[in-house]
């Protein structure tokens, strides 16, 4: 019999989950963004499932958005990282990509083409100073992107950095700086996961849901669930061998977990070979039955140590690391991460395995 080792990815939950957001800026489309792999849980799967209900899609890079194309999809991609070179620019207009612009460089490989229509994106940085113009440089960008015969609709980008922290001040002054370019009267998308959920006033005309379509928070110190989120992967293994310890023997290496009381150690077939952190601490829970019980020792390559003692535990029993009822928010806080880098992390050893699915592409 195979590994057992899957992510199980509720297609269902995904579209919920979409919904949810549409509903928090009804007067925004909302293009659903699917880079990284759609945060490890299959891009092509998760653009065809959302192909019937999503008004676009956000991807980081071109090759990202040339496999969506190839896959059928139809509906706007916008890389939001734009070209890295002037044959990138070409390949967005064949594909008819949108193209976030962040740098001169990137405009003058437009001057250069002298055919088809581009949808751009002028990307300001309103405080994070990650990528992007100044707003005291838009205005004048602006008038040389629309004497070019290229450029189609000009629109304006920008990226909280605290949006994760509802309260914090830096938050308004961000929009602030937004709402300074409103003379010139583009459209402009500003809200990620966390904005779409707490600050309304930063929906524009284009909301840009990404880490809440998978069902985790982007909120500190809330759970997906605490906001109406569905987990949508489920990281699920086995137990593959079981031991009876005494007082004084050690688990794992270097000796990780010293036994103070008559054990029981499970041993899963998961580890960091199949992207499970191998920062998850000693303590940390994992679902057996519908009972938590916590990671014993250091996380090896293929395998961790769960103390079971006390539980009706047998070998081929399932184990849920994250997902339907452990929240992966949860786990990400034991492992001082979040749970973008769980999913994302997830590699290819671990088999996919979708329910819910409906393939349209559109």
């Amino acid at each position: 019999m195979a590994r057992a080792t899957r992510a199980i990815i509720n297609l269902h939950a995904l579209r919920d989950n979409y919904q949810l957001a549409k509903k928090q800026a009804p007067d925004s489309r909302a293009y659903a963004v699917v880079k990284a792999n759609a945060y490890g849980h299959g891009v092509v799967e998760v653009a065809n499932a959302l192909s019937a209900d999503a008004d676009g899609f956000a991807v980081a890079c071109v090759d990202e958005a040339i496999i969506l194309r190839q896959a059928g999809i139809l509906l706007p991609i916008l890389v939001l990282e734009g070209a890295m070179d002037k044959a990138e620019c070409l390949t967005a207009l064949e594909l008819d990509l949108e193209l976030a612009l962040h740098h001169l460089q990137q405009v003058d490989w437009l001057k250069d083409l002298d055919s088809g229509v581009l949808k751009v994106w002028i990307k300001v940085d309103s405080g994070m100073h990650r990528l992007g113009f100044s707003s005291s440089e838009v205005p004048a960008l602006v008038s040389q992107l629309r004497a070019l015969s290229v450029i189609g609709e000009i629109q304006l980008m920008s990226h909280f950095a605290c949006a994760d922290e509802p309260s914090n001040p830096f938050n308004l002054q961000q929009i602030k700086t937004i709402q300074t370019l409103e003379p010139i009267k583009l459209n402009w998308s500003m809200s990620n996961s966390a904005a779409i959920l707490t600050l309304p006033q930063a929906h524009g005309s284009l909301i840009r849901p990404g880490i809440m379509l998978y069902g985790a928070s982007p909120i500190q110190h809330q759970q997906g669930a605490d906001i109406g989120l569905q987990p949508v992967m489920t990281l699920q293994s086995e137990v593959i061998a079981l031991h009876q310890l005494s007082p004084g023997e050690t688990v794992g290496y270097g000796q990780g977990f010293l036994i103070e009381r008559p054990s029981i150690i499970a041993v899963v077939a998961i580890g960091y070979g199949d992207g499970y952190p191998r920062a998850a601490r000693t303590g940390t829970p994992v679902l057996i039955k519908g009972k938590q019980y916590p990671i014993a020792g250091r996380v090896s390559m293929d395998m961790i140590t769960i103390d079971v003692t006390g539980g009706d535990i047998s070998i081929g029993d399932t184990v849920t690391l994250w997902g339907t009822g452990l929240s992966a928010d949860i786990v990400a806080e034991q492992c001082n991460t979040i749970a973008y880098e769980l999913f994302c992390q997830i590699t290819n050893r671990v088999k996919r395995q979708y329910v819910g699915s409906i393939l349209t592409n559109r």
